[in-house]
Order: C-alpha cells, then sequence, then structure tokens
C-alpha cells in the first residue's frame, strides 16, 4: 500500500488489492477444480470461477472510475491463503474422494471469507465516500460472494461432510 492520506486513496488501494486476491483465488481454484469428486462441488466451483472473473471487470471497472491507473496491487493475505489451499488439496491433499472434497470446501470458504470481507469493506468505503453505483456494484458482489459460500456450507453439511465422516 502506497502512502495513503485519504480514503479514496485507501478506497482505490483495496480495490486494487481486491483484484490481485481475485486473480490469485481463481488461479489456485484452477488446479484445485479437476480434483473434486462431487459433482455438485465441481458445479460450485465452475460458477465460482465465473464469479470470480466477472467481479474482476467490476474492479478494474470502478479503479478505472477513480481515474487511478488500472493495476492490481499484490494482495499478501490471500497469498497466504492460496498456499493453504494448495498445500491441503494438492501437495498435501488426502486421497480423492469425499475426505478431499471436504478439504477443498474448506479451503475455498476460507478464500470466499477474505472476499466477502474485503468487498464488503470497500462498499462501506463507496458509501462514505458517496459513490453509490460503487456501492450498488461492491454490495451486489458482496451478495454473491455470499451465496456461493453458503451453497458450499449447504453441499458440506448435506453431503460432503456425512460421507467423508464414514470414511473410515
Amino acid at each position: 500500500m502506497s502512502n495513503v492520506s485519504s480514503l479514496e486513496e485507501l478506497y482505490a488501494d483495496e480495490l486494487k488489492d481486491l483484484w490481485s486476491a481475485n486473480d490469485q483465488m481463481a488461479k489456485v481454484l484452477k488446479k484445485i477444480a479437476p480434483k473434486a469428486t462431487h459433482q455438485k462441488l465441481k458445479t460450485i466451483l465452475s460458477n465460482s470461477q465465473e464469479g470470480i472473473g466477472k467481479h474482476t471487470e467490476v474492479l478494474k471497472g470502478l479503479i478505472e472510475g477513480l481515474d487511478q491507473k488500472v493495476k492490481k496491487e499484490h494482495c499478501k493475505g490471500m497469498q497466504g491463503l492460496v498456499e493453504e489451499a494448495t498445500k491441503h488439496t494438492i501437495d498435501d491433499a488426502p486421497a480423492k474422494g469425499p475426505v478431499l472434497d471436504a478439504a477443498i470446501i474448506a479451503q475455498y470458504q476460507r478464500m470466499t471469507h477474505y472476499g466477502i470481507t474485503g468487498f464488503g469493506t470497500v462498499a462501506a468505503f463507496a458509501g462514505a465516500l458517496k459513490r453509490s453505483e460503487d456501492k450498488k456494484a461492491l454490495d451486489t458482489a458482496v451478495a454473491e460472494i455470499a451465496r456461493g459460500d453458503e451453497l458450499m456450507s449447504e453441499l458440506a453439511e448435506a453431503a460432503i461432510n456425512v460421507q467423508a465422516a464414514a470414511k473410515k
């Protein structure tokens, strides 16, 4: 983060950070998604990747609307989450099946919660800055990300965790 002296500058920096976070999450999901075995999990992961792309375009448009150079700022927070996701679902992953699917959901949700928090924060900044169209777009993104998280929780609780628990 550069030397920030106003909420508008902080807002711009956070948007750039979220862009990086989105790109990192999208990249790791491309590696993780093929490892999923449950069909509904595969579908949610695919839809999520489409959503991440859509939200990245929103971020780029908002940055451009601030008359800022449209570039991302590396997100170290998501970098750590991606490293953990890689470790638990690829490098030291359980065998293919419901336990791996449960690990995929856990890592997905950790990254998703980071996104919900980040998008929610910039939505609040947009509101304070009286950028109502920005706030509306960001609130929509938060709702969509939260819905993906809810779908993962429902799938985990109704099927995958139950199946994983049955594995001995």
